[in-house]
Parts: C-alpha cells; sequence; structure tokens
C-alpha cells in the first residue's frame, strides 16, 4: 500500500488532469458522480487530514507566531483581492466572478503541505498555516466572500459560515480527536490515506467538470487564464512577503506555496451549496483544482533546482 501511497503522490498532478480531460471531453464517462456527493467527498478528504494531523502540529503556532501570522494574513488579504481584480480586469460575468472570488477567499489547501515537503520547504510552517487557516475560514471566507461580492450577487453569509463547519471542521476535529485516542491504529492505516484522499479529489473534479463540460468549453480560455493567473501571482506574492519579512529559503517556500495553493475543492462545495442558481461559479473551482496540482508539482521541481544552485 505504500508503494501505491508514494506512486500516487508523485504523480498526482497527472492523475487529476487526466480525470479532468476524461470529464471534460468525454463527459458521459463520469455523470454517474452526482455533484450532491461533493460536500460528503470533501468531507472525507478533510477527515482524513485529520487523522494525520496532531496537536503537536500546532506547537509552530506558539514556537513562531509571527511567521504564521504573517502568513495567515497574506493568504487572506492577497488571494482575495487578486481575485477581485482579475475577475473585474477580464469581465467576467457574475457566475464566474462568484466562482473565482471564493475560491480566492477559501484558505490554503492540503496539498499544499504535500507540494511544500516536496520542495525542500518548511513542512512544520505550512501545516501550521493551513491548520489556523483553515480555523479561521468560518469567519473569514463568508465574510470577505460578502464583502467582494455584496454589490453584484446576494451572499448568504449563515450558509456559507455553517457549510464549512459542516464540510471542514467538524470532520477535521473528527479525525484530530480519534487519531489522539487511538493514534496507534491510525497509524496502521496511514499509508491508505492518500489514496483516498486523492481518489476523493478526483471524483470532485470528475463530477464538477463532467457536469459543467458544456459550460467549460463554451467560457472559452478567458476562465482558464484568469485561474491560471491567480495561481501564479499567488505564489510571487507569497514568495516576495518571505523576502520582505527576510524568511530563509524554507520559509519562502513554505509561504510561497501555501497562499497560491487553494481549498478549490472547498469553493466548489460552497458555490454549490451557497449559490444554487449560479452553476457556472463551480467551475473556477474545478479548474482550480487541476491546475494547482501541476503547477505545484513544476514548482516543487524548480524550488528543488534552486536550492541544489
Amino acid at each position: 500500500m505504500k508503494k501505491v501511497s508514494d506512486f500516487i503522490g508523485r504523480n498526482m498532478a497527472w492523475i487529476v488532469l487526466i480525470i479532468a480531460a476524461m470529464a471534460l471531453f468525454l463527459p458521459g464517462t463520469c455523470l454517474w458522480i452526482q455533484t450532491k456527493w461533493i460536500n460528503y467527498l470533501l468531507m472525507i478528504v478533510m477527515f482524513g487530514m485529520g487523522l494525520t494531523m496532531k496537536l503537536s502540529d500546532f506547537a509552530v503556532v506558539f514556537k513562531r507566531p509571527g511567521n504564521v501570522i504573517i502568513g495567515c494574513a497574506a493568504q487572506f488579504i492577497i488571494m482575495p483581492l487578486l481575485a477581485f481584480l482579475l475577475g473585474k480586469g477580464f469581465s467576467l460575468n457574475n457566475e464566474l466572478l462568484v466562482g473565482v472570488i471564493l475560491v480566492g477567499t477559501c484558505p490554503g489547501g492540503t496539498s499544499s503541505n504535500v507540494i511544500t515537503y516536496l520542495s525542500k520547504g518548511d513542512t512544520a510552517l505550512s501545516v501550521g498555516m493551513t491548520s489556523i487557516n483553515t480555523l479561521l475560514a468560518p469567519f473569514l471566507t463568508p465574510l470577505l466572500t460578502y464583502l467582494y461580492l455584496r454589490t453584484s450577487v446576494s451572499v448568504d453569509v449563515k450558509a456559507m459560515f455553517i457549510s464549512i463547519i459542516q464540510v471542514v471542521i467538524v470532520p477535521i476535529g473528527l479525525g484530530l480527536l480519534i487519531n489522539r485516542l487511538f493514534g496507534e491504529h491510525t497509524q496502521k492505516i496511514s499509508d491508505a490515506l492518500p489514496v483516498v484522499s486523492v481518489t476523493a479529489i478526483c471524483l470532485i473534479v470528475a463530477s464538477v467538470v463532467s457536469h459543467n463540460s458544456e459550460k467549460i468549453l463554451s467560457t472559452g480560455l478567458i476562465i482558464f487564464a484568469v485561474v491560471i493567473l491567480h495561481n501564479l501571482l499567488g505564489y510571487l506574492c507569497g514568495y516576495l512577503i518571505g523576502v520582505l519579512f527576510k524568511m530563509d529559503l524554507p520559509r519562502k517556500k513554505a509561504v510561497a506555496i501555501e497562499i497560491g495553493m487553494q481549498n478549490s475543492g472547498l469553493a466548489t462545495s460552497l458555490a454549490g451549496s451557497a449559490f444554487p442558481d449560479l452553476a457556472m461559479a463551480t467551475v473556477p473551482g474545478a479548474i482550480f483544482s487541476v491546475w494547482h496540482n501541476i503547477s505545484g508539482a513544476i514548482l516543487a521541481g524548480w524550488f528543488n533546482r534552486k536550492q541544489k544552485e
């Protein structure tokens, strides 16, 4: 199982890309995956994240609070602002704008921890930032979404708050509790968790892309350009934040990756639950889910080459 998990971890970007391409160009192969399953699939991913976490993962928050605060503040300032500026700059319609803003206002995703590890970055800092950002998300994600979209669409802040609690906080909390009480047993299944998480992520991507394939293709290259720029500018701004605050290279990597890689699965889930009448709002999150895994893998390779120079 460990060999299978390692293989999937190394090739996650390509696996997600192949699934997304199949769902886009051969949607009939994936239409059996219902969109109503997305929340449950995301809960599985979050529960798996909780099972791998320990209270000691939060130690970095107390040992290096300055770095965590800088990373978390940058996360919720830079990515929502970039999303808004890109959405308005490319004149996206309200449905796509909602999706892009949701990607920007969501916390960093668990993929950032994996990519930081592969990049030989400060993994402890990455986990600390992801953990705190996730805990802040029920409050900041609905608030920021409202602030940026209040003049464009109606935002149900309460529904978003409840959805994040149900889909993110509760599963992670349960996983953390179970790992705390039955750590010896959870260690035995730890090798299988990457397989389960990647499978759930692929099913989420396949569901969203297949059910919206015509709409994704009809948007042309604009939404792809916005999503790619959002992600790449997030990496760049995160790295420059590290330079500004004179962090060492491993910390610069962690901050850059944490800011650039978003919990786009949550963005997709929120688009479907909080904005049910805006079908296209799920598209940016689906595209981001595919793209940031590819760009993250490329960035990890570039960071490793840079370290050897």
